[in-house]
């Protein structure tokens, strides 16, 4: 299924619902926002995005198939809040790992999420031209300072119910509306509606005390990651990224754990293979597998093959014939 409606000015709403097959495909579907999609699960991507666009507000779905991790950026000037559909121990967000029942929250400015397989995530996007005098009127002070940053914060059962279900009735009643366009009352009844069920959601107090620990482990992992794929026809040693990082390899293990929920190494061999299926799709006339394989330090085809069909589901030769 597939179908998108064009908003007819600047401000009409819009609806996207668009089934994907492909993970790269999904990220730049999602419209206005520059994200990339790495696949750390074996198995074929299938995708779902369900996209509303409101004045100043974006409502979204999003359903995986298998285990990602998303890098990217929403905009400096809007604020995201979003939840699991269905709770799981294996999602992290901005390096902190979310509990049940939790809401991500932040600035747009950057997006950081490790998804498990089977996932479905819901979401609302807000302008801070919106989110500011709304937050005012309901608080009676400026916007919170900690919206700034990228945060897990917890949430009773109660109220994340009461969440899901109403984004998810708020979804299919905006799309049947921005369809017509005809009642923008009702919409702004609508947007209004969803975006203070989110932020009554929230509690009353929030401690960032252990953000500066939790922003020190993430940026350790960061930098590692950028030393293995800086070096990637001749792959570090995790010994190697230790001492380069400043680190032991029992802390950047533990690291690793907690900011992404896997290992060193296996989150690396995974990032290699995705950026060989992204090179195979571009490559140009007369490149070849082996080329390509070899430049990301995979030396033994075979070998190569065997892991590159495990996670994708396909050959690399498959890969490089849909270019």
């Amino acid at each position: 299924m597939s179908s998108f409606h064009q908003a007819t000015t600047p401000d009409s709403p819009w609806v996207q619902v668009l089934d994907t097959q492909d993970m790269d495909q999904h990220a730049l579907a999602q419209q206005g926002w520059a994200l990339q999609y790495e696949q750390l699960s074996p198995g074929q991507f299938k995708g779902r995005i369900h996209q509303v666009q409101l004045p100043e507000v974006t409502l979204l779905r999003e359903d995986t198939s298998i285990a990602l991790r998303q890098r990217g950026r929403l905009d400096d000037s809007v604020y995201g809040f979003a939840m699991a559909l269905q709770d799981s121990p294996d999602l992290f967000f901005n390096g902190q790992r979310v509990p049940a029942h939790a809401i991500m929250c932040g600035k747009g400015d950057e997006v950081d999420l490790t998804t498990p397989p089977h996932f479905t995530l819901i979401a609302v996007v807000v302008n801070r031209s919106l989110l500011n005098p709304l937050w005012e009127r309901m608080y009676q002070k400026p916007l919170a300072h900690w919206l700034e940053k990228q945060l897990v914060l917890p949430t009773t059962d109660i109220k994340a119910q009461n969440l899901r279900d109403l984004q998810l009735t708020v979804l299919d009643q905006a799309s049947a509306l921005a369809y017509r366009q005809h009642d923008p009352q009702a919409l702004r009844q609508l947007r209004d509606e969803i975006l203070m069920e989110w932020l009554e959601a929230l509690p009353a107090q929030v401690d960032t005390s252990e953000l500066p620990t939790l922003e020190r482990r993430k940026k350790l992992v960061d930098r590692a990651c950028e030393l293995m794929l800086g070096h990637a026809d001749e792959p570090l040693s995790i010994l190697e990224v230790c001492s380069r990082v400043g680190t032991s390899r029992r802390k950047l293990n533990y690291c690793f754990q907690d900011v992404l929920g896997t290992t060193p190494i296996k989150y690396l061999r995974s990032l290699r293979l995705n950026s060989v299926r992204r090179a195979l799709r571009q490559a140009a006339p007369g490149v070849t597998i082996q080329d390509i394989a070899s430049h990301w330090g995979f030396w033994h085809l075979s070998q190569f093959a065997q892991d590159y069909r495990q996670l994708f589901g396909e050959l690399p030769s498959d890969t490089l014939h849909k270019r």
